[in-house]
């Protein structure tokens, strides 16, 4: 009963959490300098056309009535209409979601499967040992995205390599080709979140080595490898998993930089143009939606930790006795 009474409490502080996130971004849009009507009808409209506006976008009544108008109708799904395009936000935001899950996925799997193992590897060498993989760390943690980005469009422009750039393919054209068509984005967000995953992995796992219970299943005679797969792994994964949160609600967030140099249609891209325009509806709900993945994703490596190490939810439960 204390692990689900501590689960409870987490997803409750999420909503809480998520309802102030939305009050401030509601503010933070309002508060934006430029006036919508300015952008959207240009400066020489009437006032009769700029009332009209209003009323159509529901911007005529108080703050709180917008909010709570806004908010009522995001949790259904409808997000309102765009100033610029006069189509439904939640349409805009189906179409470039596969985009942006696709790259995601794609950057996720890379940052697993090496930055896990490479962290695993320079963590039992010690700190004497894995010099190659710290630098190669050290490296992608320290190289900006759009440098990286730009060598890797120059050098498949240039040379083409059985890859192109800037050719994104829809998913309903095919699976495999719109897999392909963002494969190179995806190595370039996967070089800083593996260099960070094996930076925190190789830190984790070094922690776990200095227990009394790793010496003493090194005193039994057991194997490295049966240490590292009973002993290390799962003490040493929370930290990781956390760490996975984060990036996983900063690649569905959009890396916008990357995005634009390969002409990826994604939602970082697309919330940046709605910025760029004072198009309340799409800032809002993209920020919305950014929000939402980040706290829903940490909410759930909450409740994964707690599975793990149940010291977790048992020391949150005694400390709210």
């Amino acid at each position: 009963m204390t692990y689900f009474r501590w689960a409870l409490g987490r997803i409750g502080v999420a909503a809480l959490t998520l309802t102030g996130v939305s009050i401030l971004i509601f503010g933070a849009v309002r508060a934006m300098p430029g006036r919508y009507s300015d952008l959207v009808l240009g400066p020489l409209a009437s006032r009769a056309e700029k009332d009209a506006a209003a009323e159509r976008y529901g911007l005529d009544g108080s703050l709180p009535e917008q909010y709570v108008h806004w908010l009522l109708h995001a949790v259904r799904g409808d997000f309102g209409i765009s100033m610029a395009s006069q189509t439904p936000v939640a349409s805009e935001f189906a179409e470039r979601l596969p985009a942006t899950l696709t790259l995601t996925a794609l950057a996720l799997c890379v940052t697993v499967l090496i930055g896990v193992p490479l962290g695993v590897l320079t963590g039992i060498r010690g700190s004497g040992g894995g010099r190659t993989g710290r630098l190669l760390g050290s490296l992608g943690l320290s190289l900006p995205e759009f440098v990286l980005g730009s060598v890797v469009v120059f050098v498949f422009t240039r040379y083409g390599l059985g890859l192109t750039v800037g050719a994104y393919v829809p998913w309903d054209q095919g699976p495999l080709r719109s897999v392909l068509s963002l494969v190179l984005p995806a190595a370039v967000l996967a070089v800083f979140c593996t260099a960070a995953v094996a930076r925190t992995t190789r830190d984790s796992v070094l922690g776990v080595l200095v227990e009394p219970h790793i010496a003493a299943a090194i005193a039994r005679g057991e194997s490295t490898a049966h240490i590292v797969r009973h002993h290390v792994l799962r003490n040493a994964s929370i930290p990781v998993l956390t760490l996975l949160a984060t990036l996983t609600a900063y690649l569905l967030g959009g890396a916008v930089i990357v995005e634009r140099l390969f002409n990826t249609p994604g939602l970082g891209s697309f919330l940046v143009d709605g910025l760029d325009r004072r198009d309340y509806a799409i800032v809002q709900a993209g920020v919305l939606l950014a929000a939402t993945v980040f706290i829903v994703v940490n909410v759930l490596v909450d409740i994964v930790c707690g599975v793990i190490d149940p010291r977790i939810s048992n020391q949150a439960g005694s400390t709210a006795i």
